[in-house]
């Protein structure tokens, strides 16, 4: 099995337009797995017309107060540090689930023994089938703020199953935040996409550090490219001992081809596939 990462610094390049065309591509000789890893926002299953069915409920730990043992001294807030907990000292604490990342300060700070642990549900694990491959992604709750516990959640489905196929495929979100990290640990390549702009130079240049400092060998992918524009991303490529790996053109019929549900089929996708077997 060879796991792939299909990631980027900044969104808007078209991750998921490379993962979903490549997965389609590789799928036609190959068992296929493609993992929607972006669980603020995952559209994978939107670009493939793919029906999700939901396979599993994510939970987060939260803490839960014994307020018969509770003095009112008010610490639990004064340790919490994503303001999660509101308190004046000889009143009972105010809890804001939302906030919290389940990091357990407040248990640890409470002498009373006062505050112990529930849990809330923060996500959704779904599966699905099309175009010749399989699919899961995850999905964050509205209002949650701790995705890198649904995408855990999801690579731990994923381990279960791993062994069937020849490519898995994660389309990251974007930045280089938690869940990028989880998402990209175990990759044996990375695929940083890209768009030629200055903006899309600056987030290239972010995505390519943070895969330098987890050991992961990566290639570059210029999505929406038009001959002559493409000089500021061969700058930072040349700079990082790279050539551009794939072009993936600006093209009309792309564009419609994307609202309709259809996965990219242009000789820079093949290259890609050849690439990363």
């Amino acid at each position: 099995m060879k796991q792939i990462a299909i990631t980027g610094g900044k969104g808007g390049t078209g991750k998921s337009t490379v993962a979903t065309a490549l997965a389609v591509e590789l799928g036609k000789r190959h068992k296929v797995l493609l993992v929607d890893a972006d669980v603020d926002c995952p559209n994978d299953h939107l670009l493939l017309g793919i029906e999700r069915k939901p396979l599993k409920k994510v939970f987060q730990r939260i803490p839960k107060w014994d307020f018969e043992k509770c003095v009112k001294c008010g610490k639990c807030a004064q340790v919490c540090k994503t303001h999660a907990i509101f308190a004046l000292k000889g009143k009972q604490p105010v809890f804001l689930p939302q906030q919290c990342n389940g990091c357990g300060t407040c248990v640890l700070a409470c002498q009373q023994n006062a505050v112990g642990w529930s849990k809330k549900e923060i996500g959704t694990v779904f599966k699905g089938k099309g175009h010749g491959i399989d699919f899961v992604s995850g999905e964050l709750k509205v209002n949650e703020a701790v995705s890198e516990f649904v995408v855990n959640a999801l690579k731990e489905e994923v381990k279960k199953i791993v062994k069937k196929y020849d490519f898995v495929l994660f389309d990251t979100a974007a930045g280089t935040l938690c869940d990028v990290i989880s998402a990209l640990e175990g990759s044996s390549i990375a695929l940083a996409v890209t768009e030629p702009t200055p903006l899309g130079k600056h987030d290239l240049e972010l995505i390519m550090k943070l895969l330098k400092k987890l050991g992961i060998k990566f290639e570059i992918v210029l999505n929406r490219f038009e001959e002559g524009k493409e000089k500021l991303i061969e700058q930072v490529a040349k700079r990082n001992g790279k050539k551009i790996a794939s072009k993936i053109p600006y093209s009309k019929k792309i564009i419609e081809n994307y609202s309709k549900g259809i996965p990219v089929r242009h000789e820079s996708i093949n290259t890609l596939a050849e690439l990363v077997k």
